[in-house]
């Protein structure tokens, strides 16, 4: 089960990122943009979620940016296990994860792909080239 440590050894292996702590929660960036954050769920989540009749996740959540509304629903219908959204994230190109239930080679894609999403394309370009 892949954990925090396991995003940041992905996140920080990328060309160009770094690490902060934002709203209290470790954040990865690419040049100053965030593309994968620790995205603990707080009071206005939870009661969210309840009015929705949603279950509550446990465990270590991880946001992740995506490229896309498309690629946001079709993560989301994908595998409800892995993937949610709350409603602060409506409109927001972003999915929830939860680390315990998601893969480690689709955790390595998620964050690489989100990297790709966020860095500047010059950037994204060069590494895609040396990683095809």
């Amino acid at each position: 089960m892949p954990g925090l440590d396991d995003v940041r050894r992905l996140a920080l292996a990328l060309p160009d990122t770094g690490e902060k702590v934002s709203w209290g929660a470790v954040m990865w960036t690419v040049q100053g943009k965030g593309f994968v954050w620790e995205r603990p769920l707080r009071t206005s989540d939870v009661a969210a979620l309840e009015r929705l009749g949603r279950e509550i996740p446990e465990g270590e959540i991880l946001g992740v940016r995506v490229a896309g509304e498309t690629e946001k629903a079709a993560l989301l219908a994908s595998d409800p296990d892995v993937f949610f959204s709350i409603p602060h994230l409506d409109g927001y190109p972003a999915v929830l994860v939860r680390l315990e239930t998601v893969a480690a080679d689709e955790l390595a894609e998620l964050v690489t792909d989100a990297w790709l999403d966020r860095a500047p394309k010059r950037l994204a370009q060069a590494w895609l080239a040396e990683h095809p």
